[in-house]
């Protein structure tokens, strides 16, 4: 793709990554086979090839309106595009970018700029987040079906274990899934001390920053990874092996904090180092000889693989090996590749999208009759499961059940 980008921006960092990305694409459209929102709703605009041509005007200065915001906003950031590009064109970045152009260039509403400042402000603040989760739960019948829907109930969990191992490795706890689904970090930890590692929580950590990058609030994305780098530094000095990340989509935040911070003369190095360090859960588990000693809490599993987990980090297919060897039937599930349309805040702030995704997913999950559906991400373990009676579980819970 030809480029001609506005001088004063090509010169920085992030516009010579631009034009990079942008150079790269050949225009083939075999993105637009694998694109949700494409496939919804029949716009190139909607397409991955469409919003590429729409982020070249921009940077190239051409007059940015509202409805180029809005193709920008529905994107899901589902990445199934990279998997299918021939040309390896990083759109995940690129989209990143031009939202951020974008978002200075035209201001959102009042109404729309306080949704996101919310959300930004409730999903990463565990205290804020339990808080008004309560409040609901104690409200329940008030609310109205829509309302209910969206509102998880509080999951009890176990207590985390007392162990104390020679190898360590840190979690990411995250936000959301610390409140609604604690349940997972646990089991994870149980696992783990079974091979003689010990899982240490770091209180200092907190959210991995994806919620205000995605959002374009990229300074305050920066001190979230900040405070997660300063929290888990010392341990790491002594020694720790791993930082062991159970939700994908914070797993993707999180192996991208060395290039996030790559300008930050303070950070850059330790960032980097981090983003080595850091590992789905699966990652560890796949090389480990863990079997199934008891009998399977459930037989018949459809498996919904998270788009950070498989095309974010390029995991297809580790969990679903991990779960077979445990002695787990995967019933088959169609068109596998494509979003459940949680994807972070977008169940909010695209919710008519989000739930006409969500409702092709789980006529292909459950097209089979499975006992349960298991999944590697809090968000859409909560996303699925508000539009199924069909119980939706995290993977590491079932493994822990059966060994």
């Amino acid at each position: 793709m030809q480029t001609d980008l506005q001088p004063d921006f090509l010169k920085t960092t992030q516009g010579e990554e631009a034009n990079s990305i942008l150079r790269s694409c050949v225009h083939c459209g075999f993105c637009t086979a694998t694109c949700p929102t494409y496939q919804l709703l029949g716009d190139e605009l909607d397409s991955p090839r469409g919003r590429i041509y729409l982020i070249k005007q921009v940077l190239e200065g051409k007059p940015t309106s509202e409805k180029t915001r809005l193709h920008l906003d529905r994107c899901l950031t589902c990445r199934s595009c990279e998997t299918t590009c021939p040309s390896g064109v990083r759109y995940g970045r690129l989209i990143d970018i031009g939202r951020e152009v974008v978002e200075k260039q035209v201001p959102r509403l009042p109404t729309e700029y306080l949704q996101r400042f919310l959300l930004r402000k409730i999903i990463p603040n565990p205290h804020i987040f339990k808080m008004l989760l309560t409040i609901a739960n104690l409200t329940r019948p008030l609310l109205t079906k829509a309302l209910k829907s969206k509102t998880p109930e509080l999951d009890k969990s176990e207590k985390w274990p007392q162990q104390s191992h020679l190898r360590k490795m840190l979690i990411l706890e995250g936000c959301a899934q610390k409140v609604v689904h604690q349940q997972t970090n646990v089991a994870a930890a149980k696992i783990l001390g079974r091979l003689g590692v010990e899982l240490v929580r770091v209180n200092e950590s907190g959210c991995c920053g994806a919620v205000s990058h995605h959002l374009s609030a990229i300074n305050e994305s920066h001190d979230y990874i900040k405070r997660n780098i300063d929290a888990w530094w010392s341990h790491i000095e002594n020694g720790a092996e791993a930082i062991v990340v159970t939700a994908s989509g914070c797993g993707v935040m999180v192996k991208d904090y060395g290039h996030i911070m790559q300008e930050d003369i303070y950070y850059a190095e330790k960032a980097a180092r981090v983003s080595e360090l850091a590992k789905d859960l699966s990652e560890i588990l796949i090389n480990e000889n863990i079997i199934s000693s008891k009998t399977l809490p459930v037989s018949r599993i459809a498996f919904h693989s998270p788009c950070t987990l498989q095309h974010g980090q390029k995991l297809n297919g580790v969990v679903e090996q991990i779960l077979k060897d445990m002695g787990y039937q995967l019933v088959p599930v169609k068109d596998p590749h494509l979003c459940c349309g949680s994807a972070g805040t977008y169940s909010i702030l695209q919710s008519e999208l989000s739930t006409q995704l969500r409702q092709q997913k789980l006529s292909t999950l459950e097209e089979a009759e499975p006992e349960l559906i298991a999944t590697a991400n809090i968000g859409c373990q909560m996303h699925l499961a508000s539009g199924t009676k069909t119980p939706v579980r995290h993977w590491i819970e079932l493994v822990d059940e059966a060994m």
